[in-house]
C-alpha cells in the first residue's frame, strides 16, 4: 500500500491511516483506481480526465527521465478554472445551498486542516449530493469552507480578527476614496457599503484591510496580527488565497461577490453581518494549526534575535558605523530580514511533530509558543547557512534583487558580499555551538555533519551549474538538469528535518525517509522556481527571465534542447551568441519552449515529484510526523498560481510587491 497517495485515501470525510493498515472497502476501491503502473517506474503520464479544479481535459504528457524511486499515483492537476466560478443567480437559490453546505460539513473532520485538493473533493461530493452543476464548484469549496471553520472563527476575539474588503465593492464612477498602503481609505467616504463593515468592525477590534490583499494574509497572521479572517472577495481571488491559509490551519470565513468583473460588483450583505460581530468562545481548539510555529520562526528573527544571537562588535549605534563593526552589522540585518524563514520552520515542526505535535494541536489561536534557547539556536543556524549560500549564489548569478531589494554585491560591492557571506557560515558554526550544552554535544556534533553535508552538496551542485555555463554542452538532458537540483536545493530540507528529529531523539527512525523524501521535494521546488523566474517574483528577483538571460543549466533549457534537437541547439546558441536586446531575445526563448513543451513538461515533472513525496509520506506511522509531511508538500510545491504569467507576450511579466508598514 506504500504507492497509494493521500488524495486517494482521503476521498472520503473520515481519514485513515495507511500506515497501519487501516481502511475500508470503499477507500481501498477509491485509493486502487488511483494507482498507476507500478511496473513501469519510468512512468510520467499526467492524466487529466478530472483536474484538481479544475476539470477540462488536456492531452497526456510523457518526459523520459529515469530513476529509481517510487512509483507514482495519480494526481489531478490545476488548469483554468473560471467555468467552476459560477455563482447562482437567485438569493433563494444562494441560500439553498448554503443550508445544505452548513448540514454537510458537520459530517466532516475537523480535527486537521484541509488542503485545496481535500476540499475540492468534499465540494464535488456535495454537489453530487444535492444534485448541483460542477459549476458551482467554486462556491461550493467556499460554503464547505465557511462551515468547516464557522466555530473556530467565532471563537476568536474581535481584536484577533481581520476583514479584509476588495476595492471593487466601491462605487466605480465618482469614488472619491484614496489609496495609502492599506488600499483603499474610505474613513470619510460612505458612498458604498465598504464604510459601513469598516467602521462597525473598526469599533470591535478588527484589523481592515481594504485591497486585493491575498498575497499578504498569511504573512500578516505568521506575524502575528490575528488568528482569523473574514473575507469578501471573488472567487477568483478566493482561489488564490485559498491553498496556504487553508493548510497552514487558519479560521476563515469567506462571502463571496457575485461576479469576477471587479466593477460595481454585489454580494449578499446580510451574509457578513451574520458572523461580523458575532463571538462564541470555545473550551478548545478543534483543528490543528501550523501557525504558532509559523510565528515562533518569526520571532526567532524578531524580538529573540538579540537574546539567541548576541552582538559583539555592534553594541553600540557607534560601533555599528565603525570599520570593525560593518560586516557583523550588515550580516546581521541581512539574517534578522527578508524571507519567509521557512526552513527554520521546518526545523521547529519536526521537533514539534516527533515529540507528538503537541505545539500544532493547540490550534491556530494557541498562546505564545516557547522554544528553548538551544532548539532556537539550532533552527537560526540553518537560516544562516541557508542565505549565506543565497550571498553567494547572487554573487555568481549576478542577479539583481533579492527579497525585493538590491543584492549585496550590488548594494556592497563584490569583495565585502564574498565576505558577508563567508561571516553567515560563521554565524551558523557558532549558533550550533551555543546550542551544545542544552542539547548534548553528541547531537550537536550530529546536527553540524548533516548541515556541513548539505552545504558541501549545495556547493557541488552549485559549482556543476557554473562549470556547465563557463562550458556549455548543448546535450545538456532533463536528467543532468536534475541531479544539480537534487543537489543544490534538497540538502537544505533535509538538514531542517534531520535536525529537528535529532534534538527530538528521533533521527534513526526516519534515516531513510528523510533524504528520499528530500530528494523529491527540493527537485520539484528548484522546477517551480524555474517556472517562477519566467514570472518575475515580489520576494526574491523582480526581473522575469533573469536566469534564462544568464544562461543556467535549468530544467526548461534541457528539456527544450530534448525535444527541438538538433534546430533547438542551433537556434538557442544563436540566441545566446546574439547582441540583441534582452527582451527580443526573451521573446525567442519564450517562443521557443512554447513550441516545445516546456511549460507543460516542467508542470508535470513538479507533479511527479509531489506524487512520489506524498507516496514516501503514505507509511509514515506517525500521525504528527505524517500530517507534516503533508504539510511540506503542499506548501513547498503548491502552483502561485492557475494561469502563469509565461504565456504573456512581452516575455518580462513582473510580479510587484504588496508593502505592509
Amino acid at each position: 500500500m506504500a504507492g497509494f497517495s493521500r488524495f486517494g485515501w482521503r476521498v472520503v470525510a473520515e481519514a485513515i491511516t495507511i500506515g497501519n493498515g487501516k481502511s475500508t472497502a470503499a477507500k481501498l476501491r477509491r485509493a486502487k483506481e488511483l494507482i498507476l503502473d507500478f511496473t513501469d517506474p519510468t512512468h510520467t503520464d499526467v492524466h487529466a480526465d478530472s483536474t484538481s479544479g479544475l476539470g477540462a481535459p488536456i492531452q497526456p504528457v510523457r518526459v523520459t527521465i529515469e530513476d529509481d524511486d517510487p512509483a507514482p499515483v495519480k494526481r489531478r492537476r490545476r488548469k483554468s478554472t473560471s467555468h467552476l466560478k459560477l455563482v447562482p443567480e437567485t438569493l433563494e437559490h444562494r441560500e439553498n445551498l448554503r443550508l445544505e453546505a452548513e448540514r454537510f460539513a458537520k459530517r466532516l473532520d475537523t480535527s486537521k486542516p484541509f488542503s485545496r485538493n481535500e476540499l475540492e473533493t468534499h465540494g464535488r461530493a456535495f454537489l453530487e449530493e444535492v444534485g448541483q452543476p460542477e459549476g458551482f464548484l467554486g462556491f461550493a469549496m467556499v460554503l464547505i469552507g465557511n462551515y468547516f471553520w464557522k466555530r473556530q472563527f467565532l471563537a476568536t476575539p474581535f481584536n484577533r480578527r481581520m476583514l479584509l474588503l476588495p476595492h471593487c465593492l466601491k462605487h466605480a464612477e465618482g469614488c472619491p476614496a484614496d489609496y495609502d498602503q492599506f488600499g483603499l481609505d474610505c474613513e470619510k467616504c460612505g458612498a458604498c457599503s465598504i464604510a459601513d463593515y469598516k467602521v462597525r468592525a473598526e469599533q470591535l477590534g478588527y484589523k481592515v484591510l481594504v485591497a486585493e490583499g491575498s498575497p499578504i494574509v498569511l504573512r500578516i497572521i505568521v506575524e502575528g496580527y490575528v488568528d482569523g479572517i473574514l473575507g469578501v472577495a471573488c472567487l477568483n481571488v478566493l482561489e488564490k488565497a485559498i491553498d496556504k491559509v487553508l493548510i497552514a490551519g487558519v479560521p476563515s470565513y469567506a462571502i463571496p461577490l457575485h461576479t469576477g468583473d471587479c466593477k460595481n460588483t454585489k454580494m449578499d450583505e446580510h451574509w457578513v453581518w451574520e458572523v461580523l460581530d458575532k463571538y462564541e468562545p470555545l473550551p478548545q481548539a478543534e483543528t490543528t494549526s501550523y501557525v504558532p510555529l509559523m510565528r515562533a520562526s518569526g520571532k526567532l528573527f524578531g524580538e529573540r534575535f538579540e537574546e539567541l544571537l548576541p552582538r559583539i562588535r555592534t553594541k553600540t549605534p557607534e560601533q555599528k558605523k565603525s570599520v570593525l563593526g560593518l560586516t557583523e552589522d550588515v550580516s546581521y540585518d541581512w539574517l534578522a530580514n527578508g524571507g519567509k524563514r521557512f526552513r527554520p520552520f521546518i526545523t521547529l515542526a519536526a521537533y514539534d511533530a516527533a515529540q507528538g505535535g503537541q505545539i500544532v494541536a493547540a490550534g491556530p489561536g494557541a498562546e505564545a509558543v516557547e522554544i528553548s534557547p538551544g532548539v532556537g539556536r539550532v533552527a537560526m543556524a540553518i537560516e544562516a547557512f541557508h542565505k549565506a549560500s543565497l550571498v553567494h549564489d547572487d554573487i555568481q548569478d549576478d542577479d539583481l534583487y533579492r527579497y525585493g531589494r538590491e543584492t549585496l554585491h550590488r548594494s556592497h560591492g563584490l569583495g565585502p558580499a564574498i565576505n558577508i557571506g563567508d561571516y553567515l557560515i560563521g554565524i551558523g558554526y557558532r549558533l550550533i555551538n551555543m546550542s551544545r550544552e542544552e542539547l548534548g554535544a553528541e547531537v550537536a556534533c550530529d546536527i553540524l555533519d548533516s548541515m556541513s553535508t548539505a552545504h558541501i552538496r549545495l556547493c557541488d551542485g552549485q559549482g556543476a551549474e557554473m562549470a556547465w555555463r563557463d562550458d556549455p554542452n548543448w546535450e545538456f538532458s532533463p536528467l543532468d538538469a536534475l541531479q544539480i537540483y537534487a543537489l543544490k536545493t534538497s540538502p537544505a530540507f533535509e538538514a531542517a528535518l534531520y535536525a529537528g528529529f535529532r534534538m527530538a531523539g528521533q533521527a534513526d527512525i526516519y534515516k531513510d525517509l528523510v533524504p528520499q523524501f528530500c530528494r523529491q521535494l527540493g527537485v520539484g521546488f528548484q522546477i517551480l522556481n524555474d517556472l517562477k523566474d519566467w514570472q518575475g517574483d515580489g520576494d526574491n528577483k523582480l526581473v522575469a527571465g533573469q536566469d534564462a538571460l544568464t544562461l543556467r543549466p535549468t530544467l526548461l533549457l534541457a528539456l527544450a534542447l530534448q525535444a527541438g534537437g538538433a534546430e533547438a541547439q542551433k537556434e538557442l546558441q544563436e540566441i545566446f551568441d546574439s547582441r540583441e536586446p534582452d527582451q527580443m531575445r526573451l521573446r525567442r526563448i519564450r517562443r521557443l519552449f512554447i513550441e516545445t513543451g516546456v511549460f507543460e513538461k516542467a508542470e508535470a515533472l513538479v507533479e511527479k515529484s509531489r506524487e512520489r513525496a506524498e507516496s514516501l509520506v503514505d507509511a509514515v506511522e506517525s500521525e504528527s510526523v505524517r500530517q507534516l509531511l503533508y504539510f511540506l508538500v503542499d506548501t513547498v510545491l503548491a502552483p502561485e498560481s492557475e494561469e502563469p504569467e509565461i504565456k504573456h507576450d512581452d516575455g518580462l511579466a513582473m510580479s510587484l510587491p504588496v508593502v505592509v508598514v
